[in-house]
């Protein structure tokens, strides 16, 4: 991974944005420490889809088995303004 200086960055954008497009990941830094990432969005997009079906997974585990009739639920969609 390329490490560049933010004030590097601003002056080289273009450039930097080229090398994200071929695949390449660049950590933009400011006094030594990284502050951002330059990723490719493909690459962005399946991390942030894998991270929400984690999530779901997780919440889905520790639901109880309730169940609600039709009725029941139409209920609670018009008293919580649903609809």
């Amino acid at each position: 991974m390329r490490e560049v200086q933010a004030t590097g960055a601003k002056t080289r954008f273009a450039e930097l944005l080229r090398a994200v497009e071929h695949g390449e990941v660049i950590a933009i830094t400011r006094h030594g420490k990284t502050v951002a990432h330059l990723v490719p969005a493909t690459a962005q997009d399946r991390a942030n889809r894998e991270k929400a079906v984690e999530q779901f997974r997780r919440r889905r585990a520790a639901w109880k088995d309730i169940t609600f009739t039709r009725d029941e639920i139409l209920a609670l969609r018009y008293e919580l303004h649903l609809w």
